[in-house]
C-alpha cells in the first residue's frame, strides 16, 4: 500500500475509532441531578469526573470523555450559572461548588476517582483535594493556576483589592460593555475561530452575577498555601501559545507553572506544543495521551 493511501486508511481508521466511542458513549449516557448540579454520567468502568471552567459547559468535555472509553465511567459536571444552567445564589461560589461535588462522590459513593479540571474547574479540583485529602485517587488540572494574579506581580493582599474592585466593573457594565467584554475574553481561548465562538456564546448564555463571583474568586484567591495538603498525584496540562505574540516562551511558561505548583509534591507539569486555553480542543490527541499515560502509572 502507498503511503498516501495509508495514511488515509489511518486517518479514517481513527474517524471510524471516535465515532464508535461517541456512539457507545452516547448511548450509555445518563443524566443525574444533585444539588444544582447537572451530571452527565457516560460509559462503564474506573470513575473519573469532569469540571469545565469559567462560563464553559458541560461540552467542553464530550469528545475526550468518548476518547477515554472504554473502561471508563465519566462523570461530566455542568456547574450552575455557567452556559445557559440555572444559577444558584453563593457567596463564594467555588467553596459552594467543591463542596456539593465532594458530597456527590459520597452520594454517588464514587471511591477515590479522578478528577479532570479544566480552568475554574481546576481550581476546583485542587480545592476538593486538599479539603479531603485521600477522597481523590488522581488530579489532572488543565491550564489553570492556583494563583492567577501572580501572573500580574501581586501579593495576595493586592489581589483580593482588585478582585473585588473587578467584579463591582462586571456587575456595573451595559449590556454593550458586557458582551465586548465577554467577546474580548474568549480571544484567543482557542485555535479555531468556530470554537471561539462558542465560548462567545456560553459566555453571553450565562448569569452575570454568577461569572462576576466567580471570576473575582479566581484573581483574588490564592491557593497556594492549600497545595502542601494534596496527597493525590497530580498531572498539570499547560498552554503558552496565546501568549507568544507577547513574548511568551514554552520554557518560559513552564517555569511559571512549575513555580506556583511548587509547594504540591510530585506534581508533573506537562506543556502542549501549540495548544491554546481549550487544550481538549486544540490538542486533544496529546491531552488524551497525556492522561491515559497518567491514569496508567502505578
Amino acid at each position: 500500500m502507498s503511503r498516501s493511501k495509508r495514511s488515509w486508511a489511518g486517518l479514517f481508521g481513527a474517524a471510524i475509532g471516535i465515532l464508535t466511542a461517541l456512539y457507545v458513549a452516547r448511548s450509555e449516557a445518563a443524566t443525574a441531578e444533585f444539588r444544582d448540579l447537572r451530571i452527565e454520567v457516560v460509559g462503564q468502568g474506573r470513575p473519573v469526573v469532569l469540571i469545565p471552567g469559567l462560563n464553559s459547559a458541560a461540552a467542553t468535555w464530550t469528545e475526550t470523555c468518548a476518547a477515554l472509553q472504554p473502561g471508563v465511567q465519566c462523570h461530566i459536571v455542568q456547574l450552575p450559572g455557567f452556559a445557559g444552567a440555572p444559577a444558584v445564589a453563593a457567596d463564594n461560589f467555588q467553596h459552594g461548588m467543591r463542596d456539593r461535588l465532594l458530597a456527590y462522590l459520597d452520594d454517588r459513593q464514587l471511591e477515590r476517582p479522578v478528577v479532570i479540571g479544566h480552568s475554574l474547574g481546576g481550581t476546583l479540583a485542587l480545592q476538593m483535594a486538599a479539603e479531603k485529602p485521600g477522597r481523590i485517587e488522581r488530579l489532572v488540572i488543565v491550564d489553570a493556576l492556583p494563583f492567577l494574579a501572580g501572573l500580574r506581580g501581586m501579593t495576595p493582599e493586592a489581589a483580593r483589592g482588585m478582585a473585588a474592585g473587578m467584579r463591582q466593573q462586571m456587575l456595573s457594565a451595559t449590556p454593550a460593555q458586557w458582551e465586548a467584554g465577554t467577546r474580548q475574553g474568549a480571544a484567543g481561548m482557542s485555535r479555531s475561530p468556530a470554537n471561539t465562538e462558542r465560548v462567545v456564546a456560553w459566555g453571553l448564555a450565562s448569569d452575570r452575577a454568577t461569572t462576576a463571583q466567580a471570576m473575582s474568586e479566581l484573581w483574588g484567591e490564592d491557593l497556594r498555601p492549600l497545595l502542601p495538603r494534596i496527597t493525590a498525584p497530580t498531572l498539570v496540562l499547560g498552554a503558552w501559545a496565546a501568549y507568544e505574540p507577547m513574548g511568551a516562551t514554552l520554557e518560559s511558561t513552564r517555569r511559571i507553572f512549575e513555580t506556583q505548583y511548587a509547594g504540591l509534591n510530585g506534581v508533573k507539569v506537562a506543556m502542549s506544543q501549540r495548544g491554546h486555553h481549550f487544550l481538549m480542543w486544540d490538542d486533544a490527541d496529546w491531552l488524551v495521551g497525556e492522561v491515559k499515560g497518567f491514569l496508567a502509572t502505578k
